[in-house]
């Protein structure tokens, strides 16, 4: 078994909560955050609904004033998250050698809104300046580069795409640093997608619902069910090996990733069925950690019936019918690209700080074939290890456990 990466800060803004405590008490609360799109006019497009993060203003949150006509919406969303993470570590970048601290995160559409805007501004000088591959590139070496360099942060950088399945994607590729000894990073993900060039990509998907009802317009695992809705906001956290944290003085943290893993699916042509039960077993694995020792799944929920259905298989698979309970909180807030599994694994650390797992909001007539239990009001319950899934469109399947501070038995043995 590797060695586990601890979290010892963490950074959260979503449409239900800007900061840890509104955020967890929202969602508990099982209030959702889906409503019409205000970023821009939506009567042109048959889906019309997001999860937009509302009230926030970067320069109240501590962004500089030069800074925003630099940096797009969601960079913005991710410098507030890494500073919250940050001071929540009790880190003072400064006072560390710079080299000893990195940053790792995920984007995917969140990119659309800033290369909206300087496609648009190359356009007003002329054709011949666009360049839509310079744009994007540009921006992500931007997100990263921003948190960096804000915080005077030199150790290795990097910006993981495949989409929802990048945030858990970036913290494993942030725990593999730790084990090269790289002494800490900042890693997860912050994305958005509410931009028209965004959302001409993502309804050329077919997976975004077109129901215009916020209660009936993203249903999970759901008889109903018709499409996701997309959102905006995600998590960052600093990670650390135990034994930096206590040389910091730091002796509890939420919890710890206890493994990670990802797959691949086959081409849709082939039949072949997805690999996400592969993701999640190689998880457990990687974690020592066997299918019983796993006390909630918080779900990639598609909100396509054919994707919910592989993903019901690959949970069945694994624990049995109805052998775990499964939540997907983000039915409050909309699928957040790559923020989204970042926000589901900082919500799964809380989950388990406070003994509860939240609830899947709004879905009423869950699918008997599934076979899951589904848990559809919050549930008190002793909880230790949890797993996250989540898959990007195109195959991408990611997987990871996340536990409470542990010994590093191999298995709980329970």
């Amino acid at each position: 078994m590797t060695a586990a990466a601890v979290i010892t800060g963490m950074g959260v803004l979503a449409p239900t909560g800007l900061g840890t405590v509104p955020y967890w008490d929202n969602t508990l609360a099982g209030r959702p955050a889906i409503g019409p799109i205000s970023r821009f006019d939506p009567e042109r497009y048959p889906s019309r609904l997001a999860g937009e993060i509302q009230g926030f203003d970067p320069q109240e949150y501590g962004i500089p004033s030069r800074l925003i006509p630099q940096t797009d919406h969601m960079t913005r969303l991710a410098l507030v998250a890494a500073g919250w993470a940050i001071d929540d570590a009790g880190v003072e970048p400064g006072s560390l050698p710079e080299y000893d601290i990195g940053v790792v995160t995920a984007s995917s559409a969140g990119g659309f809104a800033f290369g909206h805007r300087e496609l648009h501004n190359l356009w007003s000088k002329g054709p011949e300046h666009v360049s839509a591959y310079q744009s994007f590139a540009w921006f992500y070496a931007v997100n990263t580069g921003q948190v960096s360099i804000r915080h005077g942060l030199r150790g290795p950088g990097g910006v993981v795409v495949t989409d929802q399945a990048g945030g858990l994607d970036a913290l494993a590729k942030a725990r593999r640093h730790l084990r090269e000894d790289v002494r800490m990073v900042i890693a997860g993900g912050v994305d958005g997608s509410p931009s028209p060039w965004g959302w001409v990509a993502q309804l050329a998907s077919g997976r975004i619902s077109t129901v215009n009802d916020p209660e009936r317009a993203y249903l999970p695992f759901d008889t109903d069910a018709s499409g996701y809705v997309p959102g905006e906001g995600g998590a960052l956290f600093v990670l650390e090996s135990a034994e930096s944290a206590r040389a910091r003085g730091v002796h509890s943290w939420y919890g710890e990733i206890a493994g990670c893993a990802s797959s691949f699916d086959p081409p849709p042509e082939t039949g072949r069925p997805s690999n996400l039960r592969r993701a999640a077993e190689l998880a457990l694995d990687d974690a020592g950690l066997e299918p019983g020792d796993i006390d909630v799944v918080f779900a990639d929920a598609a909100g396509v019936p054919e994707l919910d259905r592989a993903e019901a298989d690959a949970i069945r698979a694994v624990f049995g019918t109805h052998g775990v309970p499964v939540t997907a909180p983000k039915t409050m807030t909309g699928r957040l690209g790559a923020g989204g599994a970042a926000l589901d694994l900082a919500t799964a650390v809380l989950a388990i700080r406070h003994g509860v797992i939240p609830p899947t909001a709004n879905v009423t007539q869950p699918v008997p074939e599934y076979g899951i239990d589904l848990v559809r009001t919050p549930r008190e319950a002793p909880l230790a290890a949890a797993l996250v899934l989540a898959r990007g469109h195109g195959g991408f399947n990611a997987a990871a456990v996340v536990t409470r501070q542990r010994s590093r038995q191999r298995s709980r043995q329970r």
